[in-house]
């Protein structure tokens, strides 16, 4: 007997055995049963799904010697004609062949000759989206009212280019792809009455690499029957079909796990030198990572990740976070879009395990700010619990490194000391804040009824450290540094301004200070409540703040200028803190004179003097 290929040899011949098509069977059944029948089809969906066969089978169905029948019986001459393609009254019809207008015209004409012996004339067109615009419209008037032996069944894989005009006229049924489970079980069917054992995740690898299409799965399993002398195993496909072993991208994915890039790269080598080209070692590791992510978020079954789940190693499933397979599925994925452009494919896949080699250490963005959070929290917490009197202790030996740290808070632990005098009327010396909120009371201080007749050590401490805080902001060393700070937060030029004047003098209720120009001057007094506001924050006292011009000592031998500077000149080394060096041709300041005041002035950017 001649040799069959297995698609051809295992083709259905009832609807009954359609693979994965459920709906379509059912209803072409009961509305044959109800001798519904109507005088056109359309059958679309992918490849390899059952379109033509179907179609053969309607019309063993239509034409069967006991029929119209669900099913045909499959031993009258017309069922068997049919089988063997060789019925007169059906015609199959190439549509990528036949696509001009004179073969529908064609026929045209054979329609209005009956059928020979048949019940029914049945065109079967397959591919029928190849036709061309006249062809569909000489097939309009055709179909839409043909003779009642004559039967269209239309087939194609790309319905979106059949026109509108001719699906309105046909009833459609829609094909789908067919489950792994399903093509699983026909391979298997298949290579028992072969008499070749098969593994069942060989099997799972043919139907997963088939995607849904039944001819597909057929042509591989012929192909992988042939050189595996009958026992298909998994470990012989990707052998003989040069794919990348499980065995081999384990112990690569290992050495990344581990990172260690040299093991990695030299793995990588190895494979490459057993002729296995780079695309294909990218796809075998994109699958590799996909069927590891699935395995990652605890599925296991064979039919979707196509292979069994022991054969992942458990140090790779440990080693790496889910967000980290999911970003060597990334590289591998965004890989295999960048071959083509390469300079070298070797390259590009050498880069890429390299990065995979360093892949333990990557944290996703939202790993990263669930850190950044939990530390904010942490510093939160610690400052919220952290003892006021150890504070203090800090603040008294004046630490440099933490200086800055100690004013920020002593301005909040002076409000707790004096809220804990305040509750028993004993407030003495610390003028009371107004319009804002008592701060709260720290845990960590006595919450007792102070009385100062005992005056036991416990509240001599508190006062005592009450006293000291106070203390610390007596001269303008400490004060000057925490105040330029605060400014510099809310504003960088008034902070500057503040920073810049001279001679600071602090009183028990007033601060006063020179400013170096006449623009800090007008600056410093705009935002004399911002000062003030600083130095309360920190201090916890109301100063008052007096801004003065600094006027320069004038020299012993001053000798009078002979030329006046301009005001205009003036104002732009005052706002600038620049000089003149020279200055001349000075005229008066008229609408001539305005264009050469400057001409001799250097820029302030060159000529700036800075007194930091």
């Amino acid at each position: 007997m001649e040799y069959q290929v297995t698609a051809t040899r295992r083709r259905p011949q009832r609807f009954e055995d359609l693979l994965g098509q459920e709906f379509v069977a059912a209803t072409l059944q009961k509305s044959i049963e109800a001798g519904k029948i109507a005088h056109a089809y359309l059958f679309s969906g992918p490849r390899g799904c059952g379109k033509t066969s179907s179609a053969r089978i309607l019309a063993k169905v239509l034409n069967c010697a006991e029929g119209p029948r669900p099913t045909p019986c499959g031993n009258c001459t017309s069922c068997e004609e049919i089988t063997a393609g060789s019925c007169l009254d059906v015609i199959e019809i190439d549509g990528a062949s036949n696509t001009s207008v004179n073969d529908v015209r064609q026929i045209k004409d054979e329609i209005l000759f009956p059928p020979n012996s048949n019940r029914y004339k049945i065109y079967i067109i397959d591919e029928v989206h190849m036709l061309s615009t006249s062809a569909f419209n000489a097939l309009l008037k055709t179909i839409e009212e043909p003779p009642p032996y004559v039967v269209f069944i239309f087939a194609t894989t790309e319905i979106h280019k059949v026109p509108a005009t001719i699906k309105s006229r046909c009833q459609q049924f829609n094909f789908k792809l067919v489950s792994i489970e399903i093509l699983k079980k026909a391979l298997g069917d298949a290579a028992e009455e072969m008499g070749i054992a098969a593994d069942d995740e060989a099997l799972y690898w043919i139907a997963r690499e088939a995607t849904g299409s039944v001819r597909d799965a057929y042509t591989l399993f012929d192909q992988v029957a042939a050189f595996s002398d009958g026992h298909i195993t998994f470990e012989k496909i990707h052998e003989k079909l040069g794919l990348t072993g499980v065995d081999s991208i384990n112990k690569l994915v290992s050495a990344c796990v581990a990172k260690n890039g040299r093991e990695a790269l030299s793995i990588l080598d190895g494979i490459l030198q057993g002729g296995i080209s780079a695309e294909q070692v990218v796809s075998d590791c994109a699958d590799y990572f996909r069927s590891l992510l699935l395995v990652k978020h605890g599925i296991t079954k064979e039919a979707l990740i196509g292979q069994r789940a022991d054969r992942f190693p458990q140090d790779i499933l440990h080693g790496w976070e889910t967000v980290q397979i999911e970003r060597a599925l990334s590289i591998m994925l965004q890989l295999f879009k960048d071959l083509r452009f390469s300079i070298d494919q070797r390259y590009e896949l050498e880069l890429a395990v390299s990065r995979l080699s360093w892949l333990s250490d990557y944290v996703s963005p939202a790993g990263l700010k669930a850190a950044f959070d939990a530390a904010q929290s942490l510093l939160s917490g610690r400052r919220a619990n952290a003892e006021p009197v150890r504070m203090m202790h800090h603040i008294e030996e004046n630490k440099p490194a933490e200086t800055s740290q100690s004013f920020n808070h002593a301005g909040s632990l002076t409000e707790q000391f004096k809220a804990v005098l305040k509750r028993d009327n004993k407030l003495d010396g610390f003028p009371e804040k107004k319009n804002e909120e008592k701060q709260p009371i720290s845990n960590n201080i006595p919450s007792e009824n102070i009385s100062f007749e005992k005056k036991d050590e416990e509240q001599e401490t508190v006062l005592q450290t009450a006293r000291n805080v106070e203390n610390n902001f007596n001269n303008v060393e400490n004060l000057k540094e925490p105040l330029l700070e605060a400014l510099l937060e809310k504003s960088g030029i008034l902070s500057s301004a503040v920073g810049q004047s001279k001679d600071w003098l602090l009183k028990e209720d007033s601060l006063t200070l020179f400013a170096r120009s006449s623009f800090d001057y007008t600056l410093i007094q705009k935002q004399k409540d911002t000062v003030t506001a600083c130095m309360f924050e920190i201090t916890g006292k109301r100063y008052k703040l007096i801004v003065k011009e600094y006027i320069p000592p004038e020299p012993e031998n001053k000798v009078e200028d002979t030329v006046k500077e301009p005001e205009k000149i003036r104002t732009i080394t005052d706002v600038f803190m620049g000089k003149v060096v020279e200055c001349k041709n000075l005229v008066s300041e008229t609408e001539e004179g305005d264009e050469n005041e400057i001409q001799n002035v250097q820029s302030p950017a060159v000529m700036q003097e800075q007194n930091v």
